[in-house]
């Protein structure tokens, strides 16, 4: 694609998890990071009718615990990942729709405990390659669009949905 046609995103954006019943969550965006972390806890994996599952509880909003939203989703695969600090650990991975902007796919999603970390979520570059540029110097340039239309304030400290 012509990068001329791709839409700017910010270090970090609000984006929407339609399918995993996540209204809004903040992330950074990472092109560092080859693959998408989410903060999921009490994970759980199982099998269904021969079909492998994961439950898990996400707390969407950093800092806020109380606030958990139970998935129960389908299991893509486990994968061996390597952090930033070079340690490897074998994550439960799902596949699921992301909504940023005016643009809805479906994207690879690593669940990990990220309770130590700024974001909830990580976007990493295989989500957002094709389809967005990254400006690392500005931040919520695709939720913008949507705050303005819900009449949300995205300083620094608003905990608003995309």
């Amino acid at each position: 694609m012509d990068s001329k046609q791709l839409a700017v995103i910010g270090w970090r954006e609000w984006i929407s998890l339609p399918e995993l019943g996540i209204p809004g969550i903040k992330v950074k965006v990472d092109t560092g990071a080859r693959s998408s972390a989410i903060h999921a806890v009490d994970i759980k994996q199982f099998e269904l009718d021969g079909v492998k599952k994961v439950r898990f509880q996400i707390a969407p909003i950093q800092s806020n615990n109380q606030r958990l939203i139970m998935v129960e989703t389908n299991l893509l695969e486990e994968r061996a990942i390597t952090d930033s600090g070079g340690h490897q650990q074998v994550r439960p991975v799902i596949m699921t729709s992301i909504c940023l902007g005016t643009l809805q796919w479906p994207i690879e999603l690593t669940l990990t405990n990220r309770d130590e970390m700024g974001f909830r979520m990580l976007l990493g570059r295989q989500a957002v390659r094709d389809r967005f540029l990254v400006n690392p110097g500005q931040s919520y340039l695709q939720s913008q669009k949507i705050a303005k239309e819900q009449g949300m304030d995205l300083s620094e400290g608003d905990d608003q949905p995309c």
